[in-house]
């Protein structure tokens, strides 16, 4: 579930982004602020009570390898100083969301129960893309328990095709004594 905290963050950080015409520079900002922090070594150090915030300022701008707008150094400084510094992945993807939502781009998370080649995936986008007159994004999961078949999630919609769910299926129909 999403903090209401990263929430507020990411639609202040989208809502200046889009004044300023720099979305997709602040996206990628906080990718790399969100890679900082992904690294267990630097994070524990960022959410150290014991160490004075400015030291874990200095030591979160040291971290960075590439340069970022001022206006993003200033939320990471910010989310240190109130010790929220691990909001910052959260606060990534819903900022990532709102730019898709933004740009007409849905993500379709496909869930297989083996991997599936380019030229299925590609087919899959074209008919979701047709579907709901949208670009679409997939994001591909693999899951044998499934057993075969097709899983499409797109936002809190579910498509269903799994040889696991047709069983489970045929089951109730079963125990229900209709087939």
């Amino acid at each position: 579930m999403a903090s209401s905290a990263a929430k507020r963050y990411a639609q202040a950080v989208f809502s200046l982004g889009k004044e300023q015409g720099t979305l997709d520079a602040w996206g990628d900002d906080l990718a790399m602020l969100a890679r900082v922090v992904a690294d267990e070594r630097i994070a524990t150090y960022l959410t150290n009570p014991s160490v004075a915030a400015e030291r874990r300022i200095e030591a979160f701008e040291s971290s960075l390898h590439t340069n970022v707008q001022p206006e993003a150094k200033n939320l990471a400084k910010m989310l240190i100083e109130r010790d929220r510094t691990m909001l910052i992945p959260e606060i990534r993807e819903m900022f990532d969301d709102r730019l898709r939502t933004e740009r007409g781009i849905a993500v379709a998370t496909v869930t297989t129960a083996e991997r599936l080649n380019e030229a299925e995936q590609d087919l899959i986008r074209q008919k979701l893309e047709a579907m709901y007159r949208l670009q679409v994004e997939l994001a591909m999961k693999i899951d044998p328990d499934i057993i075969g078949g097709i899983i499409i999630r797109v936002g809190d919609q579910v498509i269903d095709g799994s040889v696991r769910n047709k069983l489970e299926k045929m089951r109730t129909r079963l125990m229900a004594g209709r087939l």
